[in-house]
């Protein structure tokens, strides 16, 4: 994450995402650019070339609200990169957030006590934090059930287990993104960014592109290697009392397969549970400690 000229950064990528098409122009097969050049940025937002090349360079940092939001408007921001626009260039109207690891013990005994659906708490670097049986069971095939943007671009069981590997992908980098821009001072997510940049091109090729959308809520299909395809409900529930942490829930149609695959799931932790031999699966507080 550049922190000398991050407005312009977000600039560059949103204006390469814009294509001539969305906002009337001629997509021509010369252009040399890809999405909008600079000068149809600064005419559709009604501001002078120069003054939006200034905040593109870094050399204009004092764009005023209503210079932000024809801006956004001449991108075509929806409101998740539109508020992150402002965060950028108005950041003394943005009050500074700090994350937290901790899960409280009102919060693991909560998602303890669900029992019938897959619950885990994350951080704002997609750490997992701490997990159910059942989440555990649901992710038994990775090597370590520790973030989720390394298990997903790292391990290669994220290909057998994801049944659209490159939504998901595409998802967690716009999350983190979103998370990155909330807490724009978190070390540890600018350090699980740049390990995945230097490990996985893909990531470094979607986390160029400079989306900004928090995972809330969508319809998940996972293939699990011991009870099958498994068709769920996500919902991120933000913990209000720790900033930055959600507690992610799984949930399936009920008296579908996946409900009763949920089921057979929730045997093979009981089983494994009650296993002399049983080992619990490795969880964020461990790994990043």
């Amino acid at each position: 994450m550049d922190a000398d000229n991050r407005l312009g950064d977000y600039l560059r990528a949103r204006r390469a995402m814009t294509m001539p098409r969305d906002v009337g122009f001629p997509d021509h097969s010369s252009r040399r650019v890809p999405g909008l050049r600079r000068d149809e940025i600064a005419l559709l937002a009604g501001v002078s070339t120069d003054y939006y090349i200034r905040l593109e360079q870094g050399r204009e940092r004092h764009p005023s609200e209503q210079v932000l939001q024809a801006i956004a408007r001449a991108l075509r921001l929806d409101d998740d990169a539109a508020a992150h626009l402002f965060r950028l260039g108005l950041p003394t109207t943005w009050p500074s957030a700090q994350s937290t690891t901790t899960v409280s013990p009102d919060l693991r005994r909560l998602m303890d006590g669900m029992r019938d659906v897959p619950a885990f708490v994350v951080g704002s670097a997609q750490d997992v934090l701490a997990a159910n049986a059942l989440a555990r069971e649901l992710y038994r095939g990775f090597a370590r059930f520790d973030n989720l943007l390394r298990m997903i671009f790292l391990d290669p069981f994220a290909r057998e287990f994801y049944g659209d590997w490159d939504k998901a992908a595409g998802i967690a980098v716009n999350n983190l993104r979103a998370s990155s821009a909330r807490f724009p001072d978190d070390e540890h997510i600018g350090r699980v960014v740049g390990e995945l940049s230097v490990h996985s091109p893909a990531f470094a090729t979607l986390w160029a592109r400079y989306e900004i959308r928090p995972r809330t809520h969508e319809d998940k299909h996972f293939r699990h290697p011991h009870v099958g395809d498994l068709y769920l409900h996500f919902e991120a529930l933000a913990v209000t009392s720790a900033p930055g942490q959600h507690l992610s829930v799984y949930s399936a149609e009920p008296a579908s397969a996946s409900s009763d695959a949920l089921v057979l799931l929730r045997r093979l932790a009981e089983q494994r549970a009650a296993s002399p031999e049983h080992e619990t699966m490795s969880e964020g507080e461990n790994a990043h400690s």
